[in-house]
């Protein structure tokens, strides 16, 4: 029997969808569990760097690329092939300051948010797509980069753009591994 040649796209769609509600259902499920939002944002987080640090090998395996040589090039990676890879969109990057540590993933659609028009006003500091954070700091400690990972604005907060901040915490010297 032969498929047709637009299944699998449609089964690619089904299956983002249905993640998408799912992630929902838990960002509500952790509203009613935790009372403040910086628990919620806290075990949002956790859960992300757990899967971040799952994934890494996912990631390497199935993309081939070589190692990284700068935070740029790195950032350039988590933007062009991983976003691309398991989200489907590809943020713009840009680089926030002049030690060249700081860069900010610009996303002009987030698909995690596609099903939510905007946050309640009491869950005015929930930050509901937090996951993707603690999955870049996971995916990065893997790799031993060390990184603070934020969201800077947020369109479900009223903002332009969604914007997410990665601060490399070494300098690129402090990285090389001495041999004995």
């Amino acid at each position: 029997m032969s498929r047709s040649p637009g299944r699998k796209q449609e089964e690619h769609k089904i299956s983002r969808e249905l993640f998408v509600l799912t992630y929902g259902a838990l960002v509500a499920q952790l509203c009613k569990d935790y009372e403040r939002d910086e628990d919620v944002n806290a075990c949002l987080d956790r859960m992300g760097y757990s899967i971040g640090i799952r994934l890494i090998d996912d990631f390497l395996a199935r993309s081939a690329v070589k190692k990284c040589r700068s935070y740029s090039e790195t950032a350039d990676m988590i933007a062009q092939v991983a976003f691309k890879m398991y989200l489907g969109i590809t943020p713009s990057v840009s680089c926030n300051s002049a030690a060249g540590n700081e860069f900010s993933l610009i996303l002009d659609k987030n698909p995690l948010v596609d099903f939510v028009e905007e946050l309640p006003a009491e869950r005015a500091s929930l930050c509901y797509c937090n996951i993707l954070c603690g999955v870049i700091r996971g995916a990065l400690e893997m790799v031993h980069l060390a990184a603070e990972v934020s969201f800077l604005q947020d369109r479900l907060k009223g903002d332009a753009v969604t914007e997410i901040g990665i601060t490399f915490l070494r300098k690129p010297e402090d990285r090389k591994h001495k041999r004995n």
